[in-house]
């Protein structure tokens, strides 16, 4: 097994003239164009901490003032995800905003069946990207999938003044302005910027911890030099977004040969080909962790790549195959260590594969958390209070 940092020499891709880099840099069209009247950009609000991109470009991360574009998926299948995210804000005392009128990014539409058009998929983008605006917040996009789509859309609206017409013509009936934000952020960029802070709040040990990571697709093979790279980090040669955070917690990442691959979600096939889906990641993800590393757990930053790994191991361990590994996000991973509830933040009942085991190593009283979560439950049941509040889930 390999640990990190595997390369201690300065990477080429960090060495390199962001000027010279191979690709364009958007912001500077973007804000050009906004010098030509065809929008407005939204600046990334002060607090903010600097990254360096692919190519050593510096890229700004909100600190706060944030507008948190929630995930369909983590939402209907792992709330335990978003409520992470948002419980890491308060514990900070960050101004943030959860807004109720945001609306899906439609990518599952864009990417899996194709039914859509651009102008369509791009007005969506534009509409939350305005509705943030309005409000005073700057977007921080939750979904590794919505990120992706948002990029790609920033750029056809960059390169296609036809499509920016037509667009700015759907937004100016729905009464909203044409605005672009100065930087697409995902939350895992917060989390990895904010990864020093965590970790002064650690209060759970996680040194005997050893971890894989899954690099989700759509962050960092969608418009690839957007992602955040660090020389310390396999010699800035893959992604350092959730590895640095994980490390910065004192837990061990373990490399395997597989790290590329996708979990197995891939959009359309998750639709048609579920055997397919399921079978990929349980043989080219979790066999393959578990046999080359042997992890306690494994953490990635998308939706459905926790989904699509930890749901999927019911059907390999019916079939006798080498499954086992609790599967997290990296929101997860650092409001645990800061000592968040289990199941009242966390909320880990939602999750399919056994993580009792983990919570076992971490010296966490699983039977006793959950009773504390049974109780509050029974609360709501009776009446006795409407929902579970955040005084609730810290108590």
């Amino acid at each position: 097994m390999i640990h990190l940092p595997i390369a201690k020499a300065k990477d080429r891709l960090f060495e390199a003239d962001p000027n010279n880099a191979p690709t364009e840099d958007l912001r500077d069209e973007i804000f050009q164009l906004e010098k030509e009247g065809e929008w407005i950009v939204q600046r990334v609000p002060e607090p903010y901490m600097e990254v360096k991109t692919k190519y050593g470009r510096i890229k700004k991360i909100p600190v706060e003032k944030t507008w948190h574009h929630k995930s369909c998926g983590q939402c209907g299948h792992i709330p335990g995800y978003s409520t992470s995210i948002f419980w890491l804000n308060r514990q900070f005392g960050l101004d943030y905003y959860d807004p109720t009128d945001q609306t899906s990014c439609t990518a599952w539409n864009y990417y899996a069946s194709a039914t859509s058009n651009p102008e369509a998929q791009a007005a969506v983008a534009l509409r939350n990207f305005a509705s943030a605006y309005e409000q005073g917040y700057f977007p921080l996009i939750h979904c590794g999938t919505s990120f992706g789509h948002y990029k790609e859309v920033r750029h056809a609206l960059v390169h296609q003044p036809e499509l920016r017409r037509k667009v700015r013509d759907i937004m100016k009936r729905l009464g909203k302005p044409f605005v672009i934000p100065e930087e697409i952020v995902h939350y895992s960029e917060w989390v990895l910027a904010m990864r020093h802070r965590i970790a002064e709040r650690q209060v759970i040990d996680m040194s005997h911890i050893t971890a894989t990571v899954h690099p989700a697709c759509h962050y960092h093979k969608l418009i690839e030099e957007d992602a955040i790279y660090d020389p310390e980090i396999y010699g800035a040669q893959r992604t350092a977004i959730v590895s640095a955070t994980l490390q910065a917690l004192g837990i061990t990442v373990g490399d395997y040969s597989s790290w590329f691959d996708c979990c197995g979600f891939g959009f359309r096939h998750i639709l048609v080909s579920r055997d397919f889906s399921r079978s990929f990641a349980v043989q080219r993800k979790i066999e393959v962790m578990k046999e080359e590393v042997n992890p306690d757990i494994v953490v990635t930053h998308d939706t459905g790549c926790v989904t699509t790994l930890d749901q999927s191991q019911f059907a390999g361990k019916a079939h006798g195959k080498k499954v086992g590994l609790p599967v997290l996000s990296d929101s997860q991973i650092a409001a645990l260590a800061m000592g968040a509830h289990p199941y009242k933040v966390l909320q880990l009942h939602w999750h399919n594969t056994d993580n009792k085991p983990f919570l076992e190593k971490l010296g966490i009283d699983h039977e006793k958390r959950w009773s504390e979560f049974q109780a509050a439950v029974e609360k709501i049941k009776s009446g006795e209070m409407e929902y579970l509040t955040w005084e609730d889930a810290d108590a």
